[in-house]
Parts: structure tokens; sequence; C-alpha cells
């Protein structure tokens, strides 16, 4: 139970500290890896890592779209 509290302190302080700006892809990112940690008995690692992920994937996403390269489309 303790170990619970830690985590979901943990999450609302990561939450309380990012800025809207900073979320996107995170958000998304992060509910893929954690399911995914979650079977795999790493739930908290999984979230992590897909929102680290989704990040990345947003970032490149905007950068081709300023660009107007490959990849500019609307989703």
């Amino acid at each position: 139970m303790t170990r619970i509290l830690i985590r979901a302190a943990l999450i609302l302080a990561a939450v309380a500290l990012a800025s809207t700006a900073e979320a996107k892809g995170c958000l998304k990112g992060a509910a893929v890896g954690g399911v995914a940690g979650h079977m795999a008995g790493h739930g908290v690692m999984g979230a992590a890592a897909g929102c680290a992920i989704g990040r990345h994937q947003a970032n490149k996403r905007d950068k081709a779209a300023q660009q107007g390269g490959p990849g500019n489309s609307a989703r």
C-alpha cells in the first residue's frame, strides 16, 4: 500500500510540474507504455519510457510540420 501511495505522489508531482506544451505526446505514450509495462511487471518504468517516446514522436511531427516536409499530415 505504501508503494502505491509513493508512486501516486510521484506521478502527481510530475504532472504538476509539467506544462501543457511538454505534455503533448506524453500522455498517450505514458498510457500505452504503462499498460505494456504493467503486463511485463514494470508499469511505472513502461509509463516513463512511453512518455519519453511519445514526446519524441510529437517533436518529430512538429519539426516536420514546420519544415513542410514528409509526414506533414493533419492528425
